[in-house]
């Protein structure tokens, strides 16, 4: 840990933290919140779809991922890259190779279609950024 990292914690329960009071049923709701982790499938490819308006590199989509608090691949990025490549022989993504060998993956017309239908899809649980923004 960095030299200026180490004292935060007790930093902060000394001063931050210290008028915040949990009960034992919080604690728990919070924890289960935290370990859920339920994002389907759906969820995540509308959010990669979103991110990949924009050229990325499998790394790049991982942290933006990561980000928007969809911590399903933490650990098995292996998956996020085989989600990559089944949306690339579906057509719906488009990738190329960079010079310096790093993979650049965007979204292609099938995939604009596809995100479309996601963000319109008014059964969908998760929020748009076109719905958050209110257009």
């Amino acid at each position: 840990m960095e030299e200026r990292l180490k004292g935060l914690r007790k930093s902060m329960e000394n001063t931050t933290f210290s008028q915040l009071h949990f009960t034992d049923q919080h604690r728990k709701n919070i924890y289960g919140k935290i370990k859920k982790n339920d994002e389907g499938k759906e969820d995540i490819m509308l959010a990669v779809l979103q991110i990949l308006k924009q050229e990325k590199t499998g790394y790049e989509i991982m942290q933006l991922l990561r980000a928007r608090g969809i911590q399903k691949y933490e650990g098995e990025e292996g998956f996020l890259y085989t989600m990559l490549h089944e949306l690339e022989q579906d057509k719906c993504i488009i990738s190329r190779w960079s010079k310096s060998g790093k993979k650049h993956y965007h979204i292609g017309g099938k995939g604009t279609k596809y995100l479309q239908r996601l963000e319109n899809n008014s059964t969908h649980k998760g929020i748009t950024l076109k719905e958050l923004m209110g257009r």
